[in-house]
């Protein structure tokens, strides 16, 4: 197993790939990817709820219930791939990029252990913890950027046992925004310097790329969720109609007014979290300038609210289609349905894209 992020996107029909699993805290989000010659071709996705609670800031609470609903959920896609990668997110996870001396990759692996406990806020022996070389050293300097990734043992090995219940086997353990980074990727190569923010049930993941690499990786606990129950007590609706109040999908009517009130005041919330991580990347690379702003989650399917940060930040801002330049037997999945789910698909595609060699 692995909490490496990134994945060489050079593949062949030979190679056989992890079945996406992204674990969130409303829902359970499957994509099963097939590699060829001329790239990825889908070949099944699906989700299923979870109960109440089940999971809370990326800790399995109901780790059986959760179980439960993954395996559901593999049986009826009749799915027999049982390599799995997911990805975890949350207070448990530490994500931070570190400037160290130029190693060879031996003495960078004897040496990073030490390097890390400056970092991590919780004991070293506490944590699985994994790094990569960005390889940012340019002509002479003789110091290079190595992102650091550290995640709790307790948190994974609840994901794990979890797993292995539901009759599957875990290969890749990623970080939510890297899963995010290597589904744009595969559409798109990363050639431009980009925003990339899903918007999930409750939270946001911000990955801002530039020249190719992850610079900030950040985790903020707010997300959809929250704009659905405000919307259900101020107007006193089911969770359903209030989700389908907030998606648009039936009118507002009287209600318009406050709604409105509501969706504002939340994603000024959301577009505050992201001036925040862009002023800080601004603030140390002025000369880098971001292109463009991707949205996804089931957050991006709010209607407007791509136009909605563009007026705020300034940059375009576009809902990502991780599906955009993949293959698909349309008689198998039907693509008014691949539109409608893809923003909320993100994460999950992205960890299909990994390898399941292990």
């Amino acid at each position: 197993m692995t909490l490496t992020s990134r994945f060489p996107f050079t593949i062949s029909g030979k190679q056989k790939l992890a079945l996406g699993l992204d674990i969130g805290s409303h829902a359970v989000k499957i994509c099963e990817l097939g590699a060829t010659d001329k790239g990825f071709v889908l070949q099944t996705l699906g989700s299923a709820l979870l109960p109440p609670a089940a999971v809370e800031d990326g800790v399995l609470l109901e780790a059986e219930a959760v179980a439960e609903v993954v395996a559901g959920l593999v049986r009826h896609l009749k799915i027999k791939n049982r390599k799995v990668a997911i990805s975890i997110s949350g207070y448990s996870v530490i994500v931070k990029k570190i400037n160290l001396a130029v190693m060879t990759e031996a003495e960078l692996e004897a040496h990073i252990h030490a390097e890390a406990e400056q970092y991590i806020p919780f004991d070293i022996d506490e944590v699985y913890l994994d790094y990569q070389d960005l390889k940012s050293n340019a002509g002479s300097e003789g110091r290079t950027n190595v992102m650091l990734v550290a995640a709790k043992k307790e948190v994974v090995d609840g994901y794990l046992n979890m797993l292995q219940v539901a009759g599957l086997k875990p290969v890749v353990v990623d970080v939510d925004a890297f899963a995010l980074e290597n589904a744009y990727e595969a559409n798109f190569g990363l050639d431009q310097n980009v925003a990339l923010v899903d918007i999930g049930a409750a939270k946001t993941n911000i990955n801002i790329i530039s020249k190719g690499a992850s610079i900030l990786a950040r985790d903020v606990v707010m997300g959809s969720h929250a704009l659905t129950e405000q919307i259900q007590n101020r107007f006193s609706l089911s969770y359903e109609e209030a989700e389908n109040l907030k998606l648009g999908q039936i009118p507002a009517g009287s209600r318009q007014a406050g709604l409105e009130e509501i969706v504002v005041n939340t994603c000024s919330q959301w577009v505050g979290e992201v001036k925040r991580a862009l002023d800080f990347y601004y603030s140390n690379y002025p000369e880098e300038a971001i292109s463009s702003l991707v949205l996804s989650g089931g957050g991006a399917k709010l209607k407007g609210l791509d136009q909605y940060f563009s007026e705020e930040t300034g940059l375009p801002a576009s809902i990502f289609d991780p599906f955009a330049k993949m293959h698909f037997d349309r008689n198998r999945i039907d693509p008014g349905y691949l539109r409608t789910v893809a923003p909320e698909m993100a994460l999950a595609t992205g960890l299909a894209t990994r390898l399941a060699a292990w």
